[in-house]
């Protein structure tokens, strides 16, 4: 590690690690002393023992407004997704851990798999500035985005409004599928998403220690034992860069 990239990372002497507290897969609760915790947190807790310096979790209600405070000496390294839009401000490492997102539609729609789904008259209701509805905004070409703040306010709106599909990422979409009878999530996924470690681009020195310390993370299993270590299911390593 060079000197650089330790005074790029910590300019305070501390890390300060932002933390999208919306991904209930990455933060899974609170530690006694109230800091978020989970395999977000945990990550950044290694990359700062790594650099020789303390944490400080800065916690953020969703990855849009971590994102935001990008180069305004708010945080350091910030842990969320690593969507194009994003990587304008942000360099960001490889993938540390990967999360399927997909589609969900009300009982006896005519949707029947991801395909199906881009058309004229389709309405999908997704959670505003999530990084797949990132990826929705990029690619999808004929249906119609019903963006939402919120997890729970998409499902809201989706069964208020009685919109023909829901989009989300799969583990929180088998918890939606209970709510109601007949709901259906579709096989397959539209998207990965792909959850990264990020600093603010001028710190090229800082962004290779990252880069390095992602890749040997998932390759000496640590990646793997945070997502053991609090029991998360519908998270997976990523494949090495």
């Amino acid at each position: 590690m060079s000197d650089k990239a330790k005074a790029e990372l910590a300019p305070t002497g501390i890390l300060r690690a932002g933390i999208n507290l919306s991904n209930f897969l990455l933060v899974t609760g609170r530690s006694a002393a109230g800091d978020p915790d989970g395999v977000a947190p945990d990550m950044a807790r290694a990359i700062a023992a790594e650099l020789g310096v303390p944490v400080k979790y800065v916690p953020f209600k969703t990855p849009g407004e971590l994102g935001d405070q990008v180069g305004k000496n708010i945080w350091d390294i910030g842990l969320i997704g690593a969507e194009p839009q994003r990587a304008e401000k942000i360099a960001f490492s490889a993938a540390y851990v990967e999360i399927e997102a997909t589609y969900m539609v009300p009982a006896g729609s005519p949707i029947k798999s991801i395909a199906d789904v881009d058309r004229k008259g389709v309405r999908i209701a997704v959670s505003a500035r999530s990084a797949y509805d990132l990826w929705l905004v990029n690619n999808i070409k004929n249906a119609t985005l019903v963006q939402v703040s919120g997890l729970d306010a998409a499902y809201e709106k989706f069964m208020s409004d009685k919109l023909e599909v829901l989009a989300g990422l799969r583990p929180g979409l088998l918890k939606d599928v209970a709510k109601a009878p007949g709901l259906k999530i579709l096989d397959g996924k539209f998207t990965a998403v792909q959850q990264a470690v990020g600093t603010a681009r001028p710190n090229l020195a800082g962004a290779a220690f990252l880069a390095a310390f992602v890749e040997k993370a998932k390759k000496s299993g640590l990646v793997a034992e945070l997502i053991e270590r609090h029991k998360v299911k519908g998270l997976s390593v990523a494949p090495a860069a």
